[in-house]
C-alpha cells in the first residue's frame, strides 16, 4: 500500500467526486512473480504483472484473491458476454456449485474424470463433486420439465460462475488454476440440423466477442475429450507460454489442435499451402454433443405429433479469468499492463500538479475539475471510470510511469503547460503510446457499438478560459448545443450523437445539420 499519504487538497466537490487512487484496495508489489520461479512453480508475463499491479493475490496453489480492480475488470468482461449471448437468444442462469455424485455416474464422467474432480460428502455420506462443467446438471434441469414442446426450442441456457477443477500442477497464474470463473452455455435443439446452425451462431458470438475486445485469435479443430461429442472448436491466442500446439494455415483455411490430428501434418488439406506452428492459450471452446447427455437424463421435447423426441444438445465454454489473464499476457510489454479497452478497470486516470508546484499555485486542480466536468457531461459512462492519482507528493514523471505500469488506456496530465492561457493538458494515449497536448475530446474513449467505452470520444470539451468565473458542469456543452439547434454556426465538421452512439458528420453544413436536427440529433460543433 506504501507510505501514508497526505489528503489532496483540490477543491472540496471536486474531492467528493473523484474516486482517488489513495484510497483504492490495490497492494502494488513490484517484486512480486519472482518468488513463483524460486519455488519451481512456472511463471509468465501475465501472473507478473497482475501480482505487482495488485490485481491479484496468491491464497493457496491454483487459487487467488481478485483484488478491486481485477473484480472491476471481470465485471465489465461479464457485461460484454451478456450482450452477446442476448443477441443470440441466451438466457442467463444459474446452478449450484455441489453436483449429486448419482448424475455425474449415469453420464459415466464421475470415473472417466478420476482425480481432476473435487470430492466431497456431506453429514449423511451423500457424495458430491464441485462442478467443472454443467452437462450433467442442465440436463436434469431441463429433462424434469416434462411439458417441454418443439416451440420452446432452441432453448439456450448459460451462466457465469465459479469452477474448480484440481489441476495436479497449478502454473502461470490464472491461465491455469484450481477455481476460475467460467461461461458455460448449453442449448438444445429439436433436430441435428438445428443443433449445427446454434453451433455456427454460437462460434460466430465468440468471434465476435473476441474482436470486440481486440484479441488476435484464431478458431481451430479441437479434440471432444472428457466432454465428448462429434464437433469440437477452440479458440485460441496465440503465444509462446500457451500449452497447445497448434497448426495454421497463412491463407486460413485450416486450422487445427495437433491432438486432432493422427499424423504429423505439413501442408494445408485445402490449399497445399505449408502449415506454420505456433502455440496458444485456450480461451474458449465449443462442443456439439448430440444425445449424448440428453439420452442419459432423458431429456425430451415434444414434436408437433406429440411425439417425445430427445433434444440435440451443445455446450459452449469461455473462460472468464482467462481471458483477463491471456490479454495481459499477448497484449502487455514485460512491464507495463496493457488492457483490451473494453474491460480496463478504469478508463482514465487524471494527474493533477505536483503539491507546491506553481502549476498548483495556478490552479491546476480547479482547471482539472472543470475538465472532469465537461468530459462527464459529455461521455458519462467516464464518470464513475476515472481515478485521480492524488499523490501529490510525488512528481508529475513518478506518477505517469505508475499509470503507465498499471495500464489506464487514457492519462489525462495537469502539466506545465497547465499555466498557458487557455491551459493546456497533456493526454496520454497508453495502448497506442501516443503522447501530446490536443483537446481532451480527441482521446479519451467514447462508446463500441454496444454502448462499451472504445475510441475516440466526441468533441465535447470546450476550451478554458482563465478568469471566467465558476460554471456549473458542462454549461459550455450545453449553449453550444442551443446554439447548434437554433440553426446558429452549423460547421463543417461536426458531430452527431445518436441513440447514444457516435457518428461523426463530415461537411455538415445549414441542410444537413437541418436534417439531423428533424430526426432528434444532437450536434455538437467539431
Amino acid at each position: 500500500m506504501g507510505s501514508a499519504v497526505r489528503p489532496w487538497r483540490g477543491p472540496a466537490p471536486l474531492r467528493a467526486r473523484w474516486l482517488l487512487l489513495s484510497r483504492l484496495f490495490q497492494p502494488r508489489n513490484l517484486q512480486a512473480g519472482g518468488e513463483a520461479a524460486a519455488d519451481g512453480e512456472l511463471s509468465c508475463r501475465s501472473q507478473r504483472l497482475m501480482l505487482q499491479a495488485g490485481l491479484i493475490h496468491p491464497s493457496s496453489p491454483g487459487c487467488f484473491h481478485y483484488l478491486p480492480p481485477a473484480v472491476r475488470a471481470m465485471e465489465k468482461l461479464v457485461r460484454v458476454v451478456d450482450e452477446e449471448m442476448r443477441e443470440v437468444a441466451g438466457q442467463k442462469l444459474s446452478m449450484p456449485s455441489l453436483s449429486p455424485e448419482e448424475l455425474w455416474r449415469a453420464s459415466g464422467r464421475w470415473d472417466r474424470m478420476g482425480t481432476e474432480l473435487f470430492r466431497l460428502r456431506d453429514r449423511h455420506g451423500k457424495s458430491y463433486c464441485l462442478g467443472p462443467t454443467h452437462e450433467e446438471v442442465v440436463t436434469e434441469l431441463v429433462a424434469v420439465q416434462s411439458s417441454l414442446t418443439h416451440k420452446q426450442l432452441p432453448l439456450r441456457l448459460y451462466q457465469v460462475s465459479r469452477k474448480f477443477r484440481d489441476e495436479p500442477k497449478p502454473r502461470f497464474g490464472l491461465l491455469r488454476s484450481r477455481e476460475f470463473y467460467m461461461k458455460d452455455m448449453y442449448t438444445f435443439d429439436i433436430s441435428e440440423e438445428a443443433a449445427r446452425r446454434t453451433y455456427s451462431e454460437l462460434c460466430g458470438a465468440y468471434g465476435s466477442l473476441l474482436g470486440r475486445l481486440g484479441l488476435p485469435f484464431v478458431q481451430v479443430q479441437a479434440a471432444t475429450g472428457n466432454i465428448g461429442g462429434s464437433m469440437s472448436h477452440e479458440f485460441q491466442l496465440p503465444a509462446d507460454i500457451g500449452e497447445d500446439k497448434l497448426v495454421l494455415c497463412p491463407e486460413g483455411h485450416f486450422a487445427a489442435n495437433v491432438e486432432t490430428l493422427s499424423r504429423e501434418q505439413t501442408s494445408c488439406p485445402t490449399c497445399g499451402g505449408k502449415l506454420t506452428r505456433t502455440r496458444g492459450i485456450e480461451v474458449g471452446h465449443t462442443f456439439y454433443l448430440g444425445t449424448k447427455y440428453s439420452a442419459v437424463s432423458n431429456a425430451v421435447f415434444y414434436s408437433p405429433e406429440n411425439k417425445p423426441l430427445l433434444a440435440e444438445m451443445g455446450c459452449y465454454g469461455l473462460g472468464i479469468t482467462r481471458i483477463l489473464a491471456a490479454s495481459i499476457e499477448v497484449l502487455s510489454t514485460e512491464d507495463s499492463i496493457r488492457w483490451p479497452s473494453l474491460i480496463a478497470p478504469y478508463q482514465l486516470c487524471f494527474i493533477p500538479p505536483k503539491r507546491g508546484s506553481r502549476e498548483e499555485e495556478e490552479e491546476g486542480a480547479a482547471l482539472l475539475e472543470r475538465v472532469y466536468d465537461d468530459v462527464a457531461e459529455a461521455l458519462p459512462h467516464l464518470a464513475g471510470d476515472s481515478v485521480l492519482d492524488d499523490r501529490t507528493q510525488l512528481t508529475i514523471g513518478k506518477r505517469l510511469k505508475d499509470a503507465n505500469k498499471l495500464g489506464y488506456p487514457f492519462v489525462v496530465i495537469a502539466g506545465k503547460r497547465v499555466c498557458e492561457d487557455p491551459p493546456v493538458f497533456e493526454v496520454w494515449n497508453q495502448n497506442s503510446g501516443a503522447g501530446g497536448h490536443p483537446h481532451v475530446h480527441e482521446a479519451v474513449p467514447g462508446r463500441d457499438r454496444r454502448g462499451a467505452a472504445s475510441g475516440p470520444g466526441v468533441s465535447a470539451v470546450p476550451p478554458l478560459r482563465r478568469g471566467a468565473g465558476p460554471r456549473r458542469a458542462g454549461q459550455d456543452v450545453q449553449e453550444r448545443r442551443e446554439r447548434v439547434l437554433q440553426g446558429e454556426g452549423v460547421p463543417e465538421s461536426c458531430h452527431c450523437l445518436h441513440r447514444g452512439a457516435e457518428e461523426e458528420v463530415r461537411g455538415a453544413g445549414d441542410e444537413r445539420g437541418a436534417a439531423h436536427k428533424q430526426r432528434g440529433c444532437t450536434v455538437l460543433p467539431g
